[in-house]
Formats: structure tokens, sequence, C-alpha cells
């Protein structure tokens, strides 16, 4: 049964996304409180690496707000891609801390699917540091993360959550063009950007 905290953090997590997409600065304080509400519901399901996660978006959210806020050296920090060296050990390094955060959970605690929930930690990590960057990249990580999410938030029944990871799947894909396109003219920033938002 979906109940008012699922509604409520959904719907912050969704405005916060929706506007990390569009590179707006307010994506870091909508993010934070919807997070804050995922904590709980995360941990009312036994998802207690997704309880973990929730606890690091909030915190890297208040750094991310900073970093867009004092841009690089004095400079607006400017939507670029990633450097590919930095990025090669990123994948073998996230699988293979999923692998030993799952083992930790499996065998310590009553964690339901403690592989895949560590799997979306971790690389959720990663693309939120990406984010807070504001790399290009981040979105790739951002579709694999909500790939693996989806089927595991429905079958632990947050149905309303598991369909906005699929809406958050879509919004991936075109936030993803969005920067490129964002990337390649850099001296253009985005309509929300200009406007304030």
């Amino acid at each position: 049964m979906i109940g008012p905290l699922e509604i409520t953090a959904n719907a912050a997590a969704t405005i916060a996304i929706l506007l990390a997409g569009r590179n707006s600065i307010h994506t870091w304080w909508t993010g934070m409180l919807g997070c804050a509400l995922f904590t709980v519901l995360f941990f009312q399901a036994r998802l207690y690496a997704d309880v973990v996660l929730q606890v690091f978006f909030v915190v890297s959210s208040a750094v991310g707000w900073r970093q867009w806020l004092r841009g690089d050296r004095g400079h607006e920090l400017a939507v670029a891609p990633a450097d590919f060296r930095s990025l090669a050990w990123t994948v073998p390094a996230g699988l293979a801390a999923s692998l030993a955060y799952g083992a930790l959970l499996h065998y310590w605690t009553d964690a339901y699917a403690p592989f895949l929930d560590s799997a979306v930690l971790v690389f959720s990590v990663i693309a939120q540091l990406l984010l807070m960057g504001r790399r290009i990249e981040n979105w790739l990580f951002w579709l694999a993360v909500n790939s693996v999410a989806v089927p595991l938030y429905a079958s632990r029944g947050l149905y309303l959550t598991a369909g906005l990871y699929a809406v958050y799947w879509v919004n991936a894909v075109v936030a993803w063009r969005w920067w490129r396109r964002l990337a390649r003219q850099p001296g253009e920033l985005a309509p929300a950007q200009r406007a304030g938002a």
C-alpha cells in the first residue's frame, strides 16, 4: 500500500531530479528534502544500503549546492565530460565495492537483496559525485542505477517509487542529451540558469 511518506518522498525527489536535468541549482535543496524522507522509507523496507545512500545524498547535496554556487576558482562550474582515465577504473572499483558491501549486509543483517541494494548504493555515489562536478557521464550512471532500482523497489512493494524510478530513467536519457548540448556550447546557460532558477 502506498502511504503518505512514500508519496511525499517521491514528490520531492522527482522535483529535484527534474531540476538536475535542467541544470538548476535548486536541485540540491529539494533533493535534500526528498532524501531525508527516503531515509525513513527505506529503513522501514529494510533496504539498509539505501538508507546509507540517502544520508550520503543529504550531505553531498549540501556540498554540491556550495560547489555550484561558488564555481571553479571564481568561474561558473561548467558542464563538461569527465576524464576518461578517471572513469576507466570507476566501473571495476564500483563492482568490487558492491560485492564487498553486499557480502557485509548478507552476513550481518536481515537486508533484502543485499547485493543489488549495494550496487544501487555504490553506483549512485559515483553518479552523485559526477553530478556535483557537473560531469555529463553522471546521467549514464543514473541510467544503470535506475535499471537495477526499478525491479528492486517493485519487489519490496514500493510501486510508486519503482514507477517514478522508471520515469527517472527516461529523464536521465533526456538530461544526458541536454547536458551534452550544454557542454558543446559552454557560454550558453540553460534557460533555468539565466532566469536564476
